[in-house]
């Protein structure tokens, strides 16, 4: 049996959208997956999604748990560093519409790619909505 592809999430203000939960879902019935979300520092306008918001959310779409990565205020050297630290087979990265998103101005998907690692990117369709953090409910036992 194949071990199970390691993929690097790449995403601030779109890190628990449901876009990105349905991708992470979608990969997780195709083949086994370990999932670690780098939430880059970025200065927004708007608040971002913490790790510890965001990470119980790809739990429950990846079925399993899902590592955390702080990173810095540059996105492309907190993905690089992520990807010189650690063996990941894949990137996806998450951003806001064309129109507003930053990452796509400053083609961050090209050029995470010439790290020579495969990269998919999902575009929220608008300006995601600021989510109340989910509190787990009461566990097994």
């Amino acid at each position: 049996m194949a071990p199970p592809r390691r993929t690097l999430i790449v995403a601030n203000l779109t890190a628990a959208t449901p876009l990105l939960l349905d991708e992470v879902k979608r990969r997780a019935r195709e083949r086994p997956t370990s999932f670690t979300l780098l939430v880059p520092a970025v200065e927004s306008k708007h608040a971002d999604w913490t790790l510890a918001e965001a990470i119980p959310m790809l739990e429950r779409a990846a079925g399993g748990a899902v590592q955390g990565l702080p990173g810095g205020a540059d996105p492309f050297e907190s993905v690089r560093g992520a990807l010189e630290e650690r063996a990941f087979d894949d990137v996806l990265i998450s951003t806001l519409p064309k129109r507003t998103s930053e990452w796509l101005r400053r083609d961050l998907p090209s050029r995470v790619k010439r790290l020579g690692v495969p990269v998919e990117v999902i575009t929220a369709a608008k300006e995601p909505l600021r989510a109340s953090p989910v509190t787990p409910g009461p566990g097994p036992g």
